[in-house]
């Protein structure tokens, strides 16, 4: 049914903790913040909320290397493109000292996904029409 519907099964073991790459980064992520209670939460609602901080934190707050050091928020809402602009214009401004050649990277990134490799082999089995219509 799988290969029918053009999906590779994962050869992984099952219930293995590093299966999804993505998923324990943001587990060591949240574990390695200062307020993540070393002996675990005393309740049910304390671990919620601070579940919830940690959100608005990752999503806010935190400058993600993967989109050249924004907040997913300031990607979002198109911020991206003015401050990586300024950083561009102003690195070698600040500290002339320490650049003798070019500053990094500030372009903004194009699209960003979490298997793109998975999307290119899905657009091209949808061109060669390879997956089955649905029943009706």
């Amino acid at each position: 049914m799988l290969d029918w519907l053009g999906v590779k099964p994962s050869h992984s073991r099952p219930r293995v903790s590093d299966d999804n790459a993505y998923a324990e980064s943001l587990f060591r992520t949240a574990k390695y913040r200062p307020e993540f209670p070393v002996k675990g939460f005393a309740t049910l609602k304390a671990a919620r909320n601070w579940g919830a901080a940690f959100v608005h934190w990752y999503n806010v707050e935190h400058k993600h290397s993967g989109i050249r050091y924004v907040s997913p928020q300031q990607r979002h809402a198109g911020e991206d493109h003015a401050i990586l602009g300024a950083r561009h214009a102003t690195a070698k401004e600040l500290n002339p000292a320490r650049w003798s050649g070019p500053t990094r990277n500030w372009q903004p990134m194009g699209p960003v996904t979490l298997n793109p490799e998975r999307d290119s082999i899905i657009s091209e089995y949808a061109a060669e029409k390879l997956i089955q219509p649905l029943a009706a």
